[in-house]
């Protein structure tokens, strides 16, 4: 069994949930938490995680908020999707990086840089989050080479923390 160690777990304040779900719906184009709900942060050995009434929903790699697999799982997005041949779907839930030429579809605002979530082509389900290594408009063209960088992937060290807690 793996271990991810977080620590420095804190509680919220209503304005910081509020800053926090404004950035994640913006970039995602969904409803996600409230100052409703139960939300605290701890730090990971990679990045800081998100709590949302005790299950970690979100993550901010490099400083960025965006929601995690489960967390896409629960509020869905219509932003910043790249979505991938049902072919690359094994190697994406193993946590390979997305190759340009097993890409389908994606969104045409992605900048390079950005956090984007990985789907499948047959059931739109999230299967990864990464950060883009092209442009949306470059990626679709599926030009040779890696278009998005694996960042968290279902059944990561992340994603078993949350199955440990059930």
């Amino acid at each position: 069994m793996t271990e991810y160690r977080l620590r420095k777990r804190h509680r919220l304040r209503q304005k910081e949930i509020s800053a926090l779900s404004e950035r994640i719906d913006s970039v995602l184009g969904t409803t996600s938490f409230s100052e409703k709900d139960v939300v605290d942060m701890a730090e990971g050995p990679d990045y800081d995680v998100v709590f949302v009434n005790g299950k970690i929903l979100a993550f901010t790699p490099s400083g960025e908020a965006f929601l995690t697999v489960r967390g896409l799982l629960k509020y869905g997005a219509s932003k910043r999707f790249v979505t991938v041949d049902m072919g690359a779907v094994k190697f994406v839930y193993n946590g390979a990086d997305v190759m340009s030429p097993g890409v389908v579809e994606c969104d045409l605002q992605i900048s390079e840089g950005d956090l984007v979530w990985i789907r499948d082509q047959k059931n739109r389900q999230p299967l990864a989050v990464g950060r883009a290594a092209l442009a949306g408009d470059r990626i679709a063209m599926k030009e040779k080479g890696k278009a998005v960088d694996s960042i968290h992937h279902v059944g990561d060290k992340l994603w078993l923390v949350e199955e440990q807690n059930e």
